[in-house]
C-alpha cells in the first residue's frame, strides 16, 4: 500500500497532533480519527491487519509513527463530504488513490468542490495536502 520500495524502519512522517490542516475548498468534512475508530473499523470490514489497531506492532515492526487511518476509511470520509454537499445527487462510481498514509490522532480534513459530472476530493493533514484523492460521478438524474 504505502510502502512499496521501502525497507522496515522509522517512518519519515512523524504526526503533530496538535495542528489542524486549513481548508481552502468548497466542501469541507474535519475528522480526527482515534485508536477506538480505528479498530471498530478494522472489526467492521473485517480488516485483520494490525497496523490499524496494534500501536506497539505498529511502531516497532512496521516502522510507523503512530496506527495508520486505513485507506477505506479515508474514501468513506470523502463520500461523506459528497453526501453532505450534493443532497439529492446519487454517486454512480467513486475512484480513489492512496498516496501518503495518515495516523491516528492527526487532525484529517476531506475537502472537495464539484467538478463536470461528480466532484474532486481529497484528504489534508497539517504536513501533507494530499494523502488521498478521489473522483466521485454522479449518476444522471433523469434515470433516478
Amino acid at each position: 500500500m504505502y510502502r512499496s520500495g521501502r525497507p522496515v524502519g522509522r517512518h519519515p512522517a512523524t504526526p503533530d497532533v496538535r495542528n489542524a490542516p486549513v481548508g481552502e475548498g468548497p466542501w469541507q468534512l474535519p475528522l480526527r480519527p482515534d485508536p477506538a475508530l480505528l479498530f471498530r473499523f478494522s472489526a467492521l470490514t473485517a480488516n485483520a491487519h494490525r497496523i490499524h489497531y496494534d500501536t506497539p506492532y505498529c511502531r516497532d515492526i512496521e516502522g510507523y509513527p503512530g496506527l495508520v487511518v486505513h485507506g477505506p476509511l479515508l474514501a468513506v470520509l470523502m463520500l461523506e463530504l459528497v453526501r453532505r454537499n450534493s443532497p439529492g445527487r446519487q454517486v454512480s462510481s467513486l475512484s480513489y488513490r492512496l498516496h501518503r498514509p495518515a495516523f491516528a490522532g492527526e487532525h484529517l480534513l476531506a475537502e472537495g468542490m464539484p467538478a463536470d459530472a461528480g466532484a474532486r476530493l481529497h484528504i489534508a493533514t497539517h504536513r501533507e495536502t494530499r494523502h488521498a484523492t478521489a473522483e466521485v460521478t454522479f449518476a444522471d438524474q433523469a434515470a433516478v
